[in-house]
C-alpha cells in the first residue's frame, strides 16, 4: 500500500536524500538519515558485529564481505572486526546500477578506511549470481547481495585454501521481479 516515489536515476544517493528530507519537512515525516545517523554503525557494532564475533568465537575467519550500502553495516562491523580480529580482510563492493557511492554521495556514516579491498562488480554478474544463488541455494536476494556474493566468489578464487569467507547479503529479492 505504500507509494513509490522515484528520483532520477542520475542523482543516485544524492537525488534520493534531497526528496527525503523535502517530503519529511513538507508533511512533518519522521526521516531516519540512516547515511548520517551514528545509530546506524553504532547498531552494527553492538549487535552484528557481536553476533559474528560470537558465531566465530574459536573459529578461523579470513575475510567479511559486505556492500557499501549506507556505510553502516560496513563500518560497524568492520571496525569491530578491524579490533577483534584486525587479521580479517574486510572486502566491500557494490553493483554499477545500484551504487550510492558517489563522488557527490559519501554516506556521513561511512568510515572510507575500513574496507581492505574494493571488487567492483557489474550489473549483470550481480543480477546472475543473486539468480544463480535462488536456484541453486533457495535464497532470494537482489542485486546488492548478488554483488556481495560475486565479491566473496571472487576473493575465494583468490584466498589461501582453507580461508573462511562471511558474506553479509543485505537484501530480497522481491523488489527485483520486475528489473532487468
Amino acid at each position: 500500500g505504500a507509494k513509490v516515489i522515484l528520483t532520477p536515476a542520475a542523482e543516485r544517493g544524492s537525488g534520493m536524500v534531497r526528496k527525503a528530507k523535502e517530503l519529511a519537512e513538507k508533511h512533518g515525516w519522521f526521516l531516519a538519515r540512516q547515511f548520517e545517523n551514528p545509530a546506524n554503525p553504532a547498531y552494527h557494532r553492538s549487535t552484528t558485529a557481536a553476533e559474528i564475533l560470537q558465531d566465530f568465537a574459536g573459529k578461523r575467519l579470513d575475510y567479511f564481505v559486505s556492500g557499501w550500502g549506507t556505510g553502516g553495516t560496513l563500518t560497524g562491523v568492520g571496525e569491530v572486526l578491524k579490533v577483534a580480529r584486525p587479521d580479517v580482510r574486510i572486502v566491500t563492493t557494490e553493483p554499477a546500477g545500484a551504487s550510492l557511492l558517489t563522488p557527490d554521495f559519501i554516506p556521513a556514516v561511512l568510515n572510507r578506511t575500513i574496507a581492505d579491498e574494493n571488487i567492483p562488480i557489474d550489473d549483470v554478474l550481480a543480477r546472475d549470481t543473486a539468480r544463480r544463488l535462488a536456484a541453486e541455494e533457495g535464497v532470494f536476494v537482489g542485486i546488492s547481495s548478488g554483488a556481495t556474493l560475486a565479491a566473496a566468489l571472487a576473493v575465494a578464487e583468490k584466498a589461501p585454501e582453507g580461508s573462511v569467507i562471511l558474506a553479509m547479503l543485505p537484501d530480497t529479492g522481491e523488489r527485483y521481479l520486475s528489473t532487468f
